[in-house]
């Protein structure tokens, strides 16, 4: 698959340089989807953009979301006319915007979408997200029809979690990409 037609979406603050994402973009050339706000995420204007994005590609493309990304896609996927135009999404750490402390900075983003996608998609997950419980992102990937794999004690699946370019992650896109 073209690398350009293999879209990043990070969540809420971006992904920093060492972050995966981050380092999958530098190497393998992914194309980050560019929020107008990453401080102040508007779930309107997070929708309207990925749906730009993916209006301007040539071919369908693979989502691969972060955090607050994951419900983006979930949204996105929720109200867009043109799901068909995604292949499939890797959806990982997804945040839970109805946690407490996330509340009064994701207001716009709760209630979570909470309903199938319409393309085959894998939920990764930690044991130990302090962003979202392990049960609710068991609960993210049954509404979602995603597949789940977990990965133990891994944080927030990001640079503090010392993966580096996360191998095992780009071997769980690549089978998704050739479904």
């Amino acid at each position: 698959m073209n690398p350009d037609h293999i879209l990043i979406l990070p969540g809420w603050q971006n992904s920093g340089p060492q972050h995966w994402q981050s380092l999958w973009q530098t190497r393998f050339g992914y194309q980050r989807v560019e929020q107008h706000d990453w401080m102040r995420p508007l779930r309107g204007d997070w929708i309207a953009r990925l749906e730009d994005v993916v209006l301007s590609a040539d071919q369908p493309v693979v989502l691969v979301a972060h955090s607050l990304g994951c419900q983006l896609v979930a949204a996105w996927a929720a109200h867009s006319s043109n799901t068909r135009r995604v292949k499939a999404a890797l959806l990982v750490a997804p945040g839970d915007p109805e946690r407490d402390e996330l509340r009064p900075v994701l207001t716009s983003w709760a209630p979570a979408v909470m309903q199938a996608l319409p393309f085959p998609s894998t939920l990764v997950a930690s044991t130990n997200d302090p962003y979202c419980s392990f049960e609710r992102a068991c609960g993210f990937a049954s509404a979602w029809g995603a597949g789940l794999v977990t990965l133990g004690a891994m944080g927030h699946i990001n640079a503090d979690s010392g993966l580096g370019d996360w191998p095992q992650g780009q071997t769980l896109l690549q089978a998704l990409t050739s479904i």
